[in-house]
C-alpha cells in the first residue's frame, strides 16, 4: 500500500496552523446581527408572563421571538438516523423550562452589549415548580416534568412522560435467575457514573444569511449537517429545499456538536430580518445550556464457577437524560451492547433499565457514550471476581472473552437503536492486546502492591474493551470523484471532519484506490447542496461506513478511466490497465498519460468531450467492534488519599491504521478523556438546580502534565469489511481508564471506589473506614 497505512500530515494542517479563517466565527459577514439567549434562572417553572416590549424598543434591537412568536413544532435536537430513536420533546421555545439554562426569549441586535441590556428589560413573572433533580426519585415524582400533550417517540421504546419515563428496555437470553441461584461465586454490585461535560475548544457556534435564490444558508460547527437541515426543517415547518447546511472546521465534537444548539436561532432570526445572523455561545452556556455525558445508576451481578467460568450476567441500569430526551435510547443500549459481548461465553445474560427525565441539563451524545458507563460497571466487577477467586485479572478475561471468529448473542438483539444485527468477528485481537499490553507494562513485575515509603504505595489495574464502526443497516456514506483537467480529482464527500482528521483518511483511501499522490486529491466536504448523503460524525463511523463509501466510488472512477481509455487506445477493456499514470495496454504498446487524456476529455472540441464524474454509496452490513486493552499504574498517598496516575499503556486493535499518526491523536486524545471522567471531571448542581461547574475554574479537565506517560500501540490487524482492512479508532480510547483506574486504587490500597469520579477524598473517607477509623 502506498497510500493508506501511511502517517502524512492533516490536508488541512498547515492553513489551520497559518490561523487561515476556516471555522464559523471566522465565516460570519462581519454586519451581522448578534443572537443572543434569556435562559431561565429556575430549573422548573412555567412562564406565566412575559413582556418584551422595553427590549423591543431598545435602540439597536431587531427584534425578539419568546414561545408565543415561534412555530409550535414538536421535534428532537439529537442528530440522528430517520425515523428517530428519540423522543420527540422539544419546541423552539415553550412556556415551561425544564432547567436552568433553558431558552426563554431570543433577544437579536446590532451588537453584543446591546443584546445584553436589551435583555435585561424582559420581564419575565415565573410559576416555579418542584424539581426533580435525584434521577433515582424521578419515576413517578409528582413533578411532571413534560406536561404537555405533544411528545410522542417514532417506535414503542417504553415512553411515559407521567411518569418521568423517557424510555424502557429489557432482553435476557437464557435463564437468568436459575444460572446465578446455581453459581457458585457471586459478585453483585452497584456502580455510580457522572454526568460530564464536553469542553471542546470551540464554542457552539452557528451563522446564517439569505443568498440570492431566497434561500436559508447556516454554517455552523455540526457533526451532522443533513441531520440538522431536516430537523431545522421539521422545527420550522419549513421545506427542506429551501436550506442549506454548511460544516465548515470545527474545532472538537465529542458528540456535542451531534445535537443542534444556535442554528433555529439564528434561522428564526435571519428570516425575520432578511439579514445575516450568528449566535455564539459562551462558555458559560456551553456548560449549562447544551449537552453533556448521562449520568447512571449500574447494578451488576456476575455469576461464575469457582475456576473463573462466567456463567452469567445481569446488567440493570437507571440513566438520567436531563430535561429532554436527546439520545435517551441508545446511550442506554450501547450500554449493554458495546460491552456484554465481551464475555460471549456465558450460559445468561440480562440486560435492562430505564432513562428518567430530571430538570438537569439535557444530556446527549458524548463519545464511546453508553459504553464506557456500561465498561467501568463490568470491567470493575470482573476485577472483584478475579480478587474474590484469587485469580489474575488478565487470566479471568482470556478465560472468558471473545475471540476472533466467534460471535455473541447480543449482536443479534441489541443495536444502538434497537434491534441488533447477527455478526461473526472476522478481526479480533483481544489476545495478542492482553499479552502485548502485560509485556510493555510488565504487569507480572507490578501487579502486586509495592511500597515506595510508610505513606505512598503503587498498584497496577487493567480493563478491556470494544467499540464498534457505526450502526449497521442504518448509517450510510456517500461519495463523488469528478476528474479535472491535468488528472487531479475533487472528491465529494457529506463525511464531517470534526478536528479527526478525516478528510485527511477519506483522501488516502481515494488515492490509494486511483494509485495517485493524496495531493492529487482535493477534498470539499459537508455541504448539505454540493455534497452526497452522509450520516455524520457519530457512533465511529466515518473511516468505516464513509471510507468504504469512497472506496467504492474510487473503484467506479478507476473502471471508468480504463473504460474511457480502451475506447481512446482503440483496445479491449480486458486489455487495458491503470497504474495512477498511465492508461494502457498490458503490453505497454500503447498508452496515453491521466493528464493528457483528461485534457482531451474536457478541452479539445469534436473529441468525444465529456465528464468523468464517479459516484456510490455503502450501508454497512455489520459493525465490526474494535477493541483494546488498557493497563494503568498509579502511586496513592495513604494518609491523604491523593494519587497520581505514573502510566497509562493500551495496545488496540482497529485493524489497518489508515494514519498511524491520526490514529495514535485519537487514542491518546481519548484515554485523556477517559482519565478525566474516571479522576477530575464532575458536573455538579447546587440544591435549586443551578449549575456550580459551569465554568473553567470549577470544572477540572485534565492535562498532558497529569499523565506522564501515556503508551499506545495498534496490534497488527486486518477487518476483511473495511476500507483497506480498516475499522474505527475514534472512540475505543475512552473507555477503560474509569475500571482501570479504579481497579489499580484497589491494588494499591485495598479500598474500591464505585461511584465517580474517584478523587482523594473519597479514597482517604473509604482507607480510613477499612481501618475503622
Amino acid at each position: 500500500m502506498k497510500q493508506v497505512n501511511k502517517s502524512i500530515p492533516k490536508i488541512d494542517g498547515m492553513g489551520l496552523a497559518k490561523g487561515k479563517p476556516a471555522f464559523t466565527d471566522d465565516l460570519t459577514d462581519s454586519n451581522a446581527i448578534i443572537v443572543k439567549i434569556l435562559r431561565s434562572p429556575h430549573a422548573f417553572a412555567r412562564i406565566k408572563n412575559i413582556n418584551v416590549q422595553k427590549a423591543v424598543k431598545y435602540p439597536g434591537v431587531e427584534c425578539v421571538f419568546t414561545y408565543k412568536d415561534v412555530p409550535r413544532n414538536v421535534f428532537t435536537r439529537a442528530g440522528q438516523g430517520f425515523p428517530e430513536p428519540s423522543p420527540k420533546d422539544k419546541f423552539i421555545l415553550d412556556e415551561y423550562v425544564r432547567y436552568v439554562g433553558d431558552e426563554v426569549a431570543i433577544i437579536a441586535a446590532a451588537t453584543e452589549e446591546t443584546a445584553e441590556q436589551a435583555m435585561k428589560l424582559i420581564d419575565v413573572e415565573y410559576e416555579v415548580f418542584e424539581p426533580v433533580l435525584d434521577f433515582e426519585k424521578a419515576e413517578n415524582n409528582k413533578s411532571i416534568i413534560h406536561p404537555e400533550k405533544e411528545p410522542y417517540t417514532m417506535f414503542p421504546m417504553g415512553f411515559d412522560p407521567k411518569k418521568n419515563i423517557a424510555c424502557i428496555y429489557d432482553m435476557h437470553v437464557g435463564d437468568v435467575d436459575e444460572v446465578l441461584k446455581n453459581s457458585e461465586v457471586i459478585i453483585d454490585k452497584i456502580y455510580y457514573t457522572q454526568a460530564q461535560a464536553h469542553v471542546a475548544i470551540e464554542p457552539h457556534s452557528s451563522t446564517a444569511y439569505i443568498d440570492p435564490y431566497e434561500r436559508l444558508n447556516i454554517i455552523t460547527s455540526t457533526q451532522t449537517p443533513v441531520h440538522l437541515r431536516r430537523i431545522i426543517g421539521e422545527a420550522l415547518g419549513m421545506p427542506i429545499n429551501k436550506i442549506r447546511v454548511v460544516k465548515p472546521r470545527v474545532g472538537g465534537g465529542f458528540g456535542g456538536k451531534q445535537q443542534i444548539h444556535g442554528e433555529l436561532f439564528c434561522a428564526l432570526v435571519t428570516l425575520k430580518t432578511g439579514r445575516p445572523s450568528k449566535c455564539i455561545y459562551s462558555r458559560k452556556e456551553v456548560f449549562e445550556s447544551s449537552f453533556s455525558r448521562h449520568a447512571m445508576r449500574l447494578n451488576i451481578k456476575i455469576g461464575a464457577e469457582k475456576n473463573g467460568k462466567l456463567k452469567a450476567i445481569d446488567l440493570r441500569i437507571l440513566s438520567d437524560t436531563g430535561a429532554y430526551g436527546e439520545h435517551a435510547l441508545t446511550v442506554f443500549m450501547i450500554a449493554g451492547s458495546k460491552t456484554l459481548p465481551l464475555y460471549n461465553k456465558v450460559d445468561a445474560v440480562r440486560f435492562g433499565g430505564t432513562v428518567v427525565y430530571t430538570n438537569h441539563t439535557p444530556a446527549g451524545a458524548y463519545r464511546g457514550y453508553g459504553a464506557i458507563q456500561g465498561n467501568f460497571a463490568l470491567e470493575s466487577a470482573m476485577d472483584e471476581l478475579a480478587d474474590k477467586l484469587n485469580i489474575d485479572p488478565i487470566e479471568l478475561r482470556k478465560m472468558n472473552m471473545i475471540k476472533e471468529g466467534e460471535t455473541s448473542e447480543i449482536f443479534k438483539i441489541m443495536g444502538e437503536g434497537g434491534e441488533g444485527t447477527a455478526q461473526i468477528i472476522e478481526s479480533c485481537k483481544l489476545d495478542y492486546c492482553l499479552n502485548r499490553g502485560s509485556e510493555m507494562f510488565k504487569w507480572n513485575n507490578k501487579y502486586h502492591k509495592k511500597q515506595i515509603n510508610n505513606d505512598k504505595v503503587r498498584g497496577v489495574g487493567m480493563a478491556i474493551a470494544m467499540q464498534g464502526s457505526g450502526i449497521p443497516n442504518m448509517d450510510m456514506g456517500a461519495a463523488l470523484l469528478k476528474l479535472n483537467d491535468d488528472g487531479f480529482f475533487n472528491l465529494l464527500i457529506g463525511a464531517t471532519d470534526i478536528g479527526t482528521g478525516s478528510d485527511t483518511i477519506l483522501a488516502q483511501i481515494a488515492a490509494e484506490t486511483l494509485n495517485v499522490p493524496v495531493d492529487d486529491i482535493i477534498v470539499y466536504a459537508s455541504d448539505s447542496d454540493l455534497t452526497p448523503f452522509d450520516c455524520g460524525a457519530y457512533a465511529s463511523s466515518t473511516t468505516f461506513v464513509s471510507g468504504n463509501g469512497v472506496k467504492k466510488a474510487a473503484e467506479k472512477m478507476k473502471n471508468l478511466l480504463i473504460s474511457e481509455g480502451a475506447k481512446h487506445l482503440q483496445i479491449d477493456i480486458e486489455d487495458t490497465i491503470f497504474d495512477g499514470k498511465l492508461i494502457k495496454s498490458k503490453d505497454g504498446k500503447k498508452s496515453i498519460s491521466l493528464k493528457e487524456i483528461s485534457k482531451g476529455w474536457l478541452y479539445y472540441y469534436g473529441q468525444g468531450q465529456k465528464q468523468i464524474i464517479a459516484a456510490d454509496s455503502y450501508v454497512g452490513k455489520k459493525s465490526p467492534p474494535p477493541y483494546m486493552a488498557g493497563f494503568v499504574e498509579v502511586e496513592v498517598d495513604t494518609k491523604t488519599g491523593h494519587f497520581n496516575i505514573i502510566d497509562y499503556t493500551a495496545v488496540v486493535d482497529c485493524g489497518t491504521t489508515i494514519n498511524p499518526k491520526l490514529a495514535l491523536g485519537q487514542m491518546e486524545g481519548g484515554l485523556l478523556q477517559g482519565i478525566g471522567m474516571a479522576v477530575y471531571e464532575d458536573v455538579k448542581y447546587n440544591k435549586f438546580g443551578q449549575m456550580l461547574t459551569n465554568n473553567l475554574m470549577n470544572y477540572k479537565i485534565p492535562t498532558r502534565e497529569d499523565v506522564p506517560n501515556i503508551n499506545v500501540e495498534f496490534a497488527d490487524s486486518y477487518e476483511p469489511s473495511g476500507p483497506y482492512g480498516a475499522k474505527s479508532v475514534g472512540e475505543i480510547g475512552i473507555d477503560t481508564p474509569p475500571a482501570a483506574i479504579s481497579n489499580a486504587i484497589f491494588n494499591a490500597v485495598g479500598v474500591r471506589i464505585t461511584d465517580l469520579p474517584i478523587t482523594p477524598e473519597k479514597v482517604l473517607m473509604a482507607i480510613k473506614k477499612k481501618e475503622g477509623k
